[in-house]
């Protein structure tokens, strides 16, 4: 590297810096008002519509009175088990997975914890990519320190992913079942933990090989609560 462009190279990694401080200053949520209330419609949701604004979009948020305590503790038990002792990353997971995926010489498995799922849902769009991920992290660890579990747990459920255009576990419930989200038991709550990884392709409604291996895993993983 010519000596000019080694004498540049940290202001250009300040003004890197500067623009992703002014881009996370722009995205920056309001924490009191995501703190109670409705959830508000996600970065996910907007995409949707911005994409696909022919097709039919099911979203309708309910909070946590209406979401089964069945639903909260399964989806829990299935999508991040330490949910309840981690501060918005499992670094015990990143490390389990990281190991994994070099073994595997590949991405075979990812380590975000449901406040990083919430995060990502929420504020950021687009491709995966080193950069969101920071940006992932950072909310995620803000979204910690704001909001406490269940609030956190609830907001994730009302805005997750169940399906093509269909958004929030009140949605799901209605498309698949014909039921509320606050009705459902131990039997439907797996399905739709089953459906989390990737719900436009594997879900109640395609039933594909995918989809019932990963039912059967979280049927033996997460038995019935007494």
């Amino acid at each position: 590297m010519p000596g000019w462009a080694i004498r540049r190279l940290p202001h250009l990694l300040l003004l890197l810096v500067a623009l992703d401080i002014f881009y996370l200053s722009r995205i920056w949520p309001d924490f009191d008002a995501l703190a109670a209330g409705p959830a508000q419609v996600s970065a996910y949701i907007q995409q949707h519509r911005t994409e696909h604004p022919e097709e039919a979009l099911h979203w309708v948020p309910v909070g946590r009175r209406g979401q089964s305590a069945t639903l909260r503790r399964v989806v829990v038990a299935a999508e991040d088990a330490r949910f309840r002792q981690h501060y918005g990353v499992d670094w015990q997971a990143v490390r389990k997975a990281a190991r994994e995926n070099w073994e595997a010489g590949g991405i075979r498995r990812g380590a975000s914890t449901i406040t990083q799922q919430t995060a990502r849902n929420l504020f950021l769009h687009g491709e995966q990519n080193l950069l969101r991920k920071w940006h992932e992290l950072v909310l995620a660890l803000a979204l910690e320190w704001h909001l406490d579990k269940d609030r956190i747990l609830t907001l994730y459920l009302d805005i997750a992913e169940f399906g093509p255009g269909v958004y929030g576990v009140e949605a799901a419930a209605r498309h698949y079942w014909g039921t509320s989200a606050a009705r459902l038991g131990h039997a439907r709550s797996l399905e739709l933990a089953a459906t989390l990884p990737s719900p436009q392709y594997h879900n109640p409604a395609t039933r594909t090989a995918a989809f019932q291996g990963r039912l059967n895993t979280l049927r033996h993983r997460v038995p019935p609560f007494p």
